[in-house]
């Protein structure tokens, strides 16, 4: 197994749901991920779909130790180095193209590519990356599709994201193929918004006791 795999592996660290969040105030950042690591996930992707996201990257990595911040929704090498320089430990990118492989072969951050196609997957694979994004999940065939992959590409993981949530996180998760899910259902933007981090900290709480 590469050497990066190894290592994003060992970041998300048997952790069975990566929170997916996305940062319309970067004063939340910092609480958010105190809450979602006081209830044991301590691993989050904070995705680049607002203008604090950056930001938020970077007070979540100087602030609050017990965190491993990774940065979402990296589209080009431009984001990647961007996202590496603000203190991410890994990038996950909803897709994969030759000019984030380069990125990353140039880097010692892992990346999480998307990938839903065969031959996505076997480019990444071809790349050396073994451990995958699976996204969107639930819009391309979900659990069905990733247990058709199971044989045919057996030393490729996945991380299934999009339309995951509490009702069929256990169900991914089930599978042998899958290592971790990413969602957004334990940070509620309404809880967010109102500083409920007591909830979302029972939110990761259950989501962190998910079986694998």
């Amino acid at each position: 197994m590469p050497s990066k795999t190894e290592k994003l592996l060992s970041l998300l660290n048997g952790q069975p749901v990566i929170p997916v969040l996305k940062i319309a105030n970067v004063a939340d950042a910092v609480p958010l991920a105190r809450a979602l690591a006081r209830g044991g996930l301590p691993a989050i992707e904070i995705t680049l779909r607002t203008s604090d996201a950056l930001e938020a990257i970077r007070r979540v990595a100087g602030e609050v130790e017990d965190a491993i911040v990774g940065a979402g929704t990296i589209l080009d090498a431009g984001q990647f180095d961007e996202a590496a320089r603000a203190g991410s430990k890994f990038i996950v990118s909803p897709g994969i193209t030759s000019q984030l492989l380069a990125a990353a072969k140039d880097s010692e951050m892992p990346l999480l590519p998307g990938a839903i196609t065969p031959g996505e997957i076997m480019a990444a694979r071809e790349a050396g990356l073994r451990f995958l994004k699976f996204f969107p999940a639930e819009q391309s065939g979900g659990i069905a599709s990733l247990k058709a992959f199971a044989s045919p590409l057996a030393d490729v993981k996945f991380c299934p994201t999009g339309g995951i949530s509490a009702k069929n996180a256990a169900d991914y998760l089930a599978l042998p193929n899958v290592v971790c899910v990413g969602g957004s259902w334990v940070a509620p933007d309404d809880m967010v918004k109102a500083g409920k981090w007591d909830e979302i900290e029972a939110l990761a709480r259950a989501a962190s006791q998910l079986k694998k």
